[in-house]
């Protein structure tokens, strides 16, 4: 992987990380998006000597292992009685019992002994980081959020076509298998699926109902781009627990990057916030390893690519909104429905989707225009509109201009 392919975050990073040292920098975001590969990138690119450790073991670490790891980096910085740049990467960091409190004493300790230590830390559970950072380094840190790959990152690093992205997601690793469908597969759900659920959700989350989380995931998966309340789900799911269970996993699911529940968009946070949630993946591949076909067979299956295609469309639209201010929503009224809702501020976009080329009637469109006449901006994706293709190639923030 190349570090021209990573979204323009590898000049982001490696001119912070050339800055005077100021900052804590963070890189935030769920497995195999490439995380570490950036930071090792940046670490060859610097003319200074790096400090390597991950955190990523099956028994958690503790303080004391991050008070010996820095230690070794400041060791770094000493050279010919002198003091020298140096960099201390940390990946995992979440892994750490209280990783921040420890951190945060360290980097005060150094900021007040003015030892140039550099620090870049990683985490693939962007809520346990998030709340890391914002309980005991406030004002000490920058963060940059490492989403799912793009459709324009994998066709430049693999030159895949937008059906092959479609279907087979954004994770680079996996790229390389997709020739043995079944290898694909279980490398996505052994590798990324079921070490995200075990790892970086129960293992350092409360999850009073392990099984209800799995199975929510799963049905996640198998409904994806569709409204669901809670009350169905638990009926699909045959429990008996309570939504604010339910509706506390799809949190954990998301902020682990799997999958998330959009809100209705009505104009009104209170509404949005009780209105039951559309289901939507982060990347595709996680519908198409859990699903009984093959990438042969799925354009012969019309309801079940044109699903795929929605999907698709709305991880592009919530990988690309993180950190913009963006809100992705979608709105329902009866049987009217529109697709997607971007909402940032004044700016108000309806985007529909649709997979099949024959002109198609959007009674969505015109009653979402209709109920609110300050959107200025519809959106067809397919048919007789914006071509798929070109709509992957553009961030959310583009469709709100």
């Amino acid at each position: 992987m190349k570090a021209q392919y990573k979204r323009g975050l590898f000049p982001k990073l490696l001119k912070r990380m050339r800055e005077p040292r100021r900052f804590l920098q963070v890189l935030a975001g769920p497995r195999q998006v490439g995380k570490t590969t950036l930071a090792r990138q940046v670490a060859n690119e610097l003319d200074i000597p790096v400090h390597y450790a991950s955190a990523d073991e099956p028994t958690l670490q503790d303080r004391a292992w991050i008070n010996q790891q820095w230690d070794l980096a400041r060791t770094l910085t000493r050279r010919e009685q002198r003091t020298h740049p140096a960099l201390l990467i940390v990946d995992e960091v979440q892994k750490v019992q209280g990783w921040s409190e420890t951190i945060k004493r360290l980097w005060d300790e150094d900021s007040a002994a003015d030892v140039p230590l550099r620090v870049l830390l990683s985490g693939s559970s962007p809520l346990l980081v998030q709340k890391g950072l914002t309980e005991s380094l406030a004002g000490r840190f920058e963060i940059i959020p490492v989403p799912h790959w793009s459709y324009t990152e994998m066709k430049a690093a693999f030159g895949w076509s937008v059906e092959q992205y479609v279907y087979f997601g954004g994770y680079p690793g996996a790229a390389s298998l997709i020739a043995d469908e079944n290898r694909w597969r279980r490398y996505i759900v052994d590798s990324l699926i079921e070490t995200t659920i075990s790892r970086d959700i129960l293992l350092m989350s409360r999850v009073d109902k392990p099984a209800l989380l799995r199975r929510l995931f799963h049905l996640g998966c198998d409904y994806s781009g569709q409204v669901l309340s809670y009350q169905k789900m638990l009926g699909q799911l045959q429990d008996t627990g309570n939504t604010v269970t339910l509706a506390h996993y799809l949190d954990l699911l998301k902020g682990a990057g799997l999958l998330a529940g959009l809100s209705k968009y009505a104009g009104q946070t209170v509404r949005q916030r009780g209105s039951s949630p559309k289901l939507q993946v982060l990347n595709t591949a996680l519908m198409t390893a859990l699903a009984h076909t093959t990438f042969s067979r799925i354009h012969t299956e019309r309801d079940h690519w044109g699903r795929l295609v929605e999907s698709a469309v709305g991880a592009h639209l919530l990988n690309s909104a993180i950190e913009t201010g963006i809100e992705v929503h979608y709105w329902l009224d009866r049987n009217r429905e529109v697709d997607f809702v971007l909402f940032a501020g004044e700016s108000v976009t309806a985007i529909e989707v649709k997979s099949g080329r024959r002109e198609t009637l959007l009674p969505g469109i015109a009653a979402f225009a209709k109920a609110f006449p300050a959107v200025k901006r519809q959106i067809l994706v397919g048919a007789q509109g914006i071509p798929l293709e070109e709509f992957l190639t553009q961030p959310a923030a583009h469709w709100l201009d």
